[in-house]
């Protein structure tokens, strides 16, 4: 109790209730439905059962679907939304038929002989600053599932679905990656009587270091029963570090209860190959289960399947020519469902197609993940060991890895020396893009410009990079999606505290180190490319916010509407020669800078990006779809489309952000990706788009009312002209003493307030009592940025709209022109895109 559902681990069916328990439940849920008076639908009832004496209580009701119901709707194969549309409409449960079994009606109540275990994904990582306690208020940003015959199999499998860089239910290398300040029991035993994102593998090592069930039940009120499972975990993994040497019995209870070949492997001090090769030797290998609604009593009709150690497989191999694609795994901050978009809008390309199109992935979020979306779904995790065995299994014409993000890119290496054939572009060329000494060497044959850049493997190769390169640099780990790790230095000191904080390095993965444009426009362009070395520009796409801001975390506008036709050619140019110097089958997509009258290429990414969706929405041209079907050998002049495509309407990109969910972050953006989703406007103005946009994320704009200035000595001369557009749409202008000095003596009256540490009344405290409608607040540097980040908290926190950044206010004093200006108007997607004019 106390943890958000969404930030628990849950469990099904339920393992710790009794029977009697579990009918009172049915009985007092059908009771508050029909108490409620919920005619038809999905419905979620949440209770509370004391374990001593079996007490229950009603937590919450809600008459809807809720966050739960895909995850109940993935672990029954009981789809209760579109059962839920259907009971609206007029139909009966029994008149429905069960499109699992296609035999039985959807009145029979799912029962399952497995057990299914969801795992929250958090991204604290991203948020430094704050609380990782788990409270009533979700802070999870996405999840991951896994079923199996047994709760430590499907708990272990769920757990290495997550992609945080452990291979199951593995302690952290030091006790600060386990959320501890050191070693010592009594620092565990303080850790283990708070939730947090961590706490499943301070359990481990508490139990590692003998504390009993008892004790850590009493400390973290985890259920016996659960922590009993664990334990035999735990005994086992030292039963079989000790042993002699691995049988084939041993192996294969090992496998049964969920771990991996690596975690295999660590425990004896052996590679993941050596033990995949004995696994294999010894003919261990995983059978596949149907998930039918039924425990069986009915055969299932549709493969949704998931991997056990038992003996017996099911769903065999259809034999028709198939596809297997990667999904991106569990949503988190750089990789959500934008890439879900894409593998399922592969999928649909490919059945369109006639192929057997295989999905694998482990997020029960998604609709790559539904039964019906592919022709055959596996429900794993995406590791190696794991997606080796379904390839092995099902043997495709090839995999496709470039349309769900990093997880699957950093597998193709692995799968290709496996001789697994990887469709689209190759290995090679992915390494390439992002190899930094190998791309710089083809950026030289086509005569591309890239800010000054270097690479490095320890601080002092780093150090000596920035001052040949000049600060302030931009620095990032390779392979790595979000922005992860990404930071900006402006001297030494800065750039010595990033390795000591934030990378990682090695030879095969060295950090990257670029000169950083400030100052610069920035843009994406996602272009598609074919066999036969046809390249299509996709959309070019401006970013509102300036350079150094993460693409994921800025606004966007397609077309471009700050960007001269010379710039924009140029880089349709560099687009199509890097495609067909990588030679790209598929989706690619370029970052470009523009600053001073040059074009720089930041990044290219041969790959599915974050803006395909986005893009394919404003063209009316399904990208992705597009880009399967050149995998697999059609060429773009086949499929008739050759041309870019510029709409006559303009399209706005906004992020949204959890800053409301993480109390004590500041809202300031920057290189390292925060945004954990986006809205899209579109209109046939700017400014009308981007209000759009705007109310779409939340970040309804004033009409009127007073507007809070404080920015920077660098940003002043640039909030001129905007505190000038809103002084003549009658706003009143209130800044801070030096900011209202320096737009009063150009001309534009403005009230002057104090700062937070100036003395009372000050700008906090006009937030506070609703008297400012708009903040414009950029940073004052690095040393003195308290008072700035206080009113950024309390815009959030009253819902004051904000902005940090010159562009985004803006392009704000835009759309709020357009919405003064003018009535808004509304048409649907379809009737915008019907006005798209197709190139002959």
């Amino acid at each position: 109790m106390g943890v958000h559902t969404g930030d628990s681990i849950t469990v099904a069916p339920a393992m710790t209730l009794t029977d009697r328990e579990y009918q009172d439940m049915r009985d007092a849920a059908v009771a508050i439905i029909r108490e409620v008076g919920v005619e038809a639908g999905g419905c979620n009832i949440q209770f509370a059962v004391n374990p001593l004496d079996g007490e229950m209580l009603v937590i919450e009701m809600n008459p809807r679907v809720s966050r739960s119901s895909a995850l109940a709707s993935k672990a029954t194969g009981f789809p209760i939304a579109r059962i839920g549309a259907k009971l609206a409409v007029g139909y009966r449960l029994d008149e429905i038929p069960n499109d699992i079994t296609k035999t039985t009606p959807a009145s029979f109540e799912p029962v399952l002989d497995y057990v299914v275990v969801k795992i929250p994904r958090f991204a604290f990582e991203k948020f430094p600053n704050a609380d990782p306690r788990l409270t009533t208020q979700m802070k999870s940003v996405g999840e991951a599932m896994a079923i199996g015959r047994t709760f430590k199999e499907a708990f272990q499998k769920g757990l290495r679905a997550l992609e945080n860089g452990r291979s199951g239910w593995t302690v952290g290398s030091r006790p600060l990656d386990d959320r501890l300040p050191d070693d010592s029991v009594e620092a565990l035993r303080g850790a283990l009587r708070q939730p947090t994102p961590e706490r499943i593998y301070q359990v481990k090592r508490a139990l590692e270091r003998g504390l009993s069930i008892a004790e850590v039940h009493e400390l973290s009120a985890i259920d016996p029963w659960f922590l009993g499972q664990m334990q035999e975990l735990v005994d086992a993994e030292r039963a079989y570090a000790t042993r002699e040497s691995t049988d084939a019995r041993a192996l294969r209870r090992m496998k049964r209860m969920g771990f991996s070949d690596r975690q295999l492997a660590d425990l004896r001090d052996e590679t993941e190959a050596d033990v995949r090769e004995r696994r294999w030797a010894l003919d261990i290998r995983p059978s596949y289960k149907m998930v039918d609604t039924c425990a069986g009593e009915f055969p299932s009709e549709t493969p949704y399947l998931y991997s056990s150690y038992d003996e017996e497989s099911e769903g065999p191999r259809s034999g028709r020519r198939s596809v297997v694609i990667l999904g991106s795994g569990p949503n988190r901050i750089g990789q959500g469902v934008e890439f879900d978009y894409c593998c399922v809008r592969a999928v649909m390309a490919l059945r369109e197609q006639g192929y057997e199109a295989i999905m694998v992935n482990s997020n029960p979020e998604t609709v790559s993940t539904d039964y019906d979306t592919s022709d055959k779904l596996y429900f794993e995790p995406l590791t190696l060991e794991d997606v080796l065995e379904i390839v092995d299994r099902e043997k495709p014409e090839g995999v496709i890895v470039q349309l769900g993000g990093q997880t699957p890119l950093k597998l193709t290496r692995a799968l290709e020396a496996a001789g697994v054939r990887i469709l689209g572009t190759s290995p090679d060329s992915i390494d390439i893009a992002e190899d930094r000494r190998r791309f710089d060497k083809i950026a030289r044959e086509l005569g591309l410009q890239q800010p000054p850049n270097g690479t490095a493997t320890s601080v002092a190769e780093a150090l000596e990079a920035a001052e040949r390169i000049g600060y302030p640099v931009l620095v990032r780990p390779s392979y790595v999606l979000g922005g992860r790790a990404m930071q900006i230095c402006y001297d030494p000191e800065s750039l010595d505290g990033y390795f000591a904080t934030a990378a990682r390095v090695s030879e095969e993965k060295p950090v990257l180190i670029d000169r950083f444009l400030e100052d610069a426009f920035e843009v994406d362009v996602d272009a598609i490319a074919d066999s036969a070395g046809t390249v299509v520009i996709g959309g070019v796409m401006q970013h509102i916010e300036d350079a150094g801001i993460h693409s994921g975390d800025s606004a966007c506008v397609l077309p471009p509407y700050l960007i001269g036709e010379k710039d924009l050619q140029a880089m349709r140019e560099q687009t199509v020669a890097l495609a067909k110097a990588l030679k790209v089958v598929g989706l690619i997509n370029v970052q470009y800078a523009i600053k001073d009258g040059v074009v720089y290429v930041l990044e290219v990414n041969p790959r599915a990006s974050r803006t395909i969706p986005f893009v394919s929405k404003a063209i009316g041209v399904p990208l992705a779809s597009l880009a399967a079907r050149v995998m697999m050998g059609e060429t773009l002049v086949d499929i008739g489309f050759t041309e870019e495509i510029v709409p006559p309407y303009v399209c706005v990109k906004e992020a949204v952000f959890p800053f409301s969910k993480f109390q004590g972050t500041d809202p300031v953006l920057g290189p390292e990706m925060r945004s954990t989703g986006e809205v899209m406007g579109i209109s046939d103005s700017f400014g009308a788009s981007f209000a759009k946009a705007q109310l779409s994320a939340s970040n309804g704009l004033p009409l009127e009312g007073r507007i809070l200035i404080t920015v920077n000595d660098h940003d002043k001369a640039t909030v001129t002209p905007i505190a000038r557009r809103f002084h003549e749409m009658g706003f009143e202008v209130v800044a801070t003493s030096g900011t209202s000095r320096f737009l009063k003596a150009r001309g534009i009256p403005a009230s002057s307030v104090f700062k937070v540490h100036e003395g009372r009344p000050n700008c906090h405290d006009l937030i506070v009592n609703g008297d400012v409608q708009l903040l414009i607040n950029t940073p004052l540097g690095k040393h003195a940025q308290w008072d700035d980040y206080v009113l950024r908290q309390a815009a959030i926190r009253h819902h004051v709209p904000y902005t940090t950044t010159m562009s985004a206010a803006s392009a704000a004093s835009d759309a709020i022109l357009s919405l003064r200006s003018r009535r808004a108007t509304v048409k649907t997607l379809q009737e915008w895109q019907a006005d798209i004019v197709v190139p002959a």
